[in-house]
Formats: structure tokens, C-alpha cells, sequence
């Protein structure tokens, strides 16, 4: 299960800067609109150190690291939804990920320009990227609603009339501005509205692009901290970058990153920043199996029983789960190997209703066949 988030934004913003860092990939990222024509996705590992210590506790002839996936899509501008300029044509590219990645411009510079001529105004960059991905949920959700509700008002089915009652909501929300995650709704039109893959129903991650010397304390940086009161107040995440470093770090070696990023008061990337962010929007967590021949991360959202962190592995595993043995990462780290941590009692045997944490090492037992 690996994560995924789509990045959106107006021209110019850094939004391709940004992810060829993210992904140490070479992709077109000028100083022009529309420089990304077709929509790039990009995967790369996961950057959790625990990982690091399981490989020297097992030497694992294998180490497989959980997985982000982004996909970088034309800019929007205004008119978007209405055909105008590249982006809307790759809205749907970004239909099936987990979180929106908004990426906004928080710096001056007179050698990149603003795709509109105007000053840099973040809110108002924000707002008008949202009003093209609202229009484009209306026309999705609206075209559904043709296709359904005559069926379901004449049928009686209860399933149908979920839906069409989920939709008359949200197309009436956002027809008055609201972003569809705001729009209230019952647990069986939440369920329901899930088929509809609308971008403005997806968490959001708001990526303030700040210059470098902004990046030590973004906060003094008069355009990020618009950016991020606007996040708060819509109940949103918002995180500093600079998408420039983080292109001239992914150029270097890893030790020389991490002497500059300590210099900077910090031990995280960009990168590293936006997984958190992800992770904590969406409840997202990691659990590992670890052994000779592998060592290797999973992720799970929060709530998962153990049987559920299975079927992360394997549906089989889940179908014909038995029982599971339990220690946390931490314990491993404290006594220092496996057989110290079951000596130390601490490896414990659980059933079906165990609720797995965050840095449990699992050992499946099941009752599935090998194939």
C-alpha cells in the first residue's frame, strides 16, 4: 500500500522544480507556463531511519522501504476546468491518489515570472487553483447525477438514492465555494461519495515555496505566514520548502546534505517534511517484518488490526490469519537482537483483535498455502 499524492498549483509556482528534486528525476521544469506537458509521476523510498538500524540488527539479504508516488501535472490557471491552458486535460491523472500536494509561491524573483503579472499573493494563488478543481468536481459529480438519479428515484433503491442524495450536497457546497471534504454529510453518503474520486475531497497539503534564506524561519517570510494562517483556518497543513535547495541538494552526497540541512537547524528534507505531513493527514503508519532474507516496511492506516496488517502482505494472509508475535521497534533497539527482546518477555503472541502500532515488528502466522 503505498502512498500517493497528486501536486497541483499554478504555473511557475516550482511545482516541477520540486519534484524532480523530490525524485531525482530530469524532467522539463522552465520558466515558462506549461512547461510540464504530460503529467510525470515519480517513486521514491520512504526515508525512515529505523529501517537503517533493522538492516544492521538482521542483515537482511533484502531491504525494501515504503514507497511515495507523485504525479506532477500541468498548472492550472484560471478557466482550467473550462479547457484553458494544459492542466485540466490531467486532473484525472490525479483522481486515484491519497493527499493533494498544493504547491504555492512564497518568494520573490525578477527572473521568474508570475504566470499572470501580478505580485505574489498566496491566498489568492491558493484560491484560484481551488476554484478550478471545485468546477471540476461539479462537472464530474454532475454528469454522474444525469446517469443515476432517474434510475435510483424510480427503482426505490436505497443505494442509489445514497448517492443521489450525497451528490445534490456536495455539488451544492461547492457551487458555494466549499472544497467537498468541508461538506457535511452522513457515514452512508460518505461511503458512497468515495466513488466519485473527487480531487476537492482529498486532504491537502499546502507547500509554501520559500527562497532559501527563508527556510531557517519561514515564518519571518510574510508570504508563508499568509499562506499558513490560510491553512488554518481551513484545517489544513502547511510546510516550508524551497524547492531551488532542495534541487541543488539532490545533487550532492548524503553527507554533505546532512551537514547543510544541520546548518540550517534542521535534519529534514523537503521530502522528508512532505512524507510526515502525509502520513499525519491521512493516519498513516509503519510496521516491519524483518529477518535474513528481508527487512521490510509496510504501511498501514491507524485502527488496523493485525489481521488487516496482514492482508497488507498478502490478501491470503488475512483470509487464513492464525496468530501474529509482536515486538515494537523500540524493544529491539533496547536489548539489542530478537532472542534478547523474547527473553526479556517482551515479544508477545496476539490474536485477531490486536491493534497494531506504529514501529510493531510482526511475524504472521497463517494458515494460507503456499502457491
Amino acid at each position: 500500500m503505498g502512498l500517493t499524492a497528486g501536486i497541483v498549483g499554478l504555473p511557475n509556482v516550482g511545482k516541477s522544480t520540486l519534484f524532480n528534486a523530490i525524485t531525482n528525476s530530469d524532467i522539463l521544469a522552465e520558466n515558462y507556463p506549461f512547461a510540464t506537458i504530460n503529467p510525470n509521476t515519480g517513486v521514491v523510498e520512504v526515508n525512515d531511519q529505523r529501517v537503517d538500524e533493522l538492516v544492521k540488527i538482521f542483515h537482511p539479504k533484502k531491504t525494501v522501504r515504503a514507497t511515495f508516488e507523485f504525479t506532477d501535472i500541468a498548472g492550472l490557471i484560471k478557466g482550467a476546468s473550462k479547457g484553458e491552458g494544459l492542466g485540466n486535460q490531467f486532473l484525472g491523472n490525479i483522481r486515484n491518489t491519497d493527499a493533494i500536494i498544493h504547491v504555492v509561491r512564497c518568494f520573490d524573483s525578477a527572473e521568474i515570472l508570475t504566470y499572470n503579472g501580478r505580485s505574489v499573493d498566496p491566498v489568492s494563488d491558493v484560491l484560484e487553483v481551488n476554484l478550478e478543481l471545485i468546477l471540476s468536481d461539479i462537472d464530474v459529480m454532475t454528469k454522474r447525477l444525469e446517469k443515476v438519479e432517474r434510475r435510483a428515484l424510480t427503482t426505490k433503491d436505497k443505494q442509489g438514492l445514497i448517492e443521489v442524495s450525497a451528490l445534490h450536497k456536495l455539488i451544492d457546497g461547492l457551487q458555494h465555494e466549499k472544497m467537498a471534504r468541508d461538506v457535511p454529510l452522513t457515514m452512508e453518503e460518505k461511503e458512497a461519495s468515495k466513488e466519485f474520486n473527487l480531487i476537492t475531497m482529498k486532504p491537502v497539503i499546502y507547500v509554501g515555496n520559500v527562497d532559501e534564506d527563508s527556510y531557517a524561519d519561514p515564518f519571518a517570510n510574510p508570504y508563508f505566514k499568509a499562506l499558513d494562517d490560510f491553512a488554518k483556518e481551513n484545517g489544513a497543513l502547511c510546510i516550508p520548502v524551497s524547492a531551488k535547495m532542495e534541487e541543488d541538494l539532490s545533487k550532492v552526497s548524503p553527507e554533505d546534505r546532512r551537514e547543510y540541512l544541520e546548518s540550517l537547524g534542521t535534519t529534514q528534507t523537503g521530502l522528508d517534511k512532505i512524507t510526515f505531513a502525509a502520513y499525519s493527514i491521512l493516519g498513516l503508519r509503519t510496521f516491519f517484518t524483518g529477518g535474513e532474507d528481508e527487512v521490510r516496511a509496510w504501511t498501514f492506516h491507524e485502527g488496523y488490526t493485525a489481521p488487516q496488517c496482514a492482508g497488507v502482505i498478502h490478501t491470503d494472509f488475512e483470509k487464513f490469519f492464525l496468530k501474529a508475535e509482536v515486538y515494537s521497534y523500540d524493544d529491539l533497539i533496547r536489548y539489542g537482537s530478537e532472542l534478547s527482546v523474547k527473553e526479556a518477555g517482551k515479544m508477545m503472541t496476539v490474536g485477531k483483535d490486536y491493534l497494531v502500532k506504529d514501529g510493531d515488528i510482526l511475524y504472521i502466522r497463517s494458515a494460507a498455502k503456499k502457491k
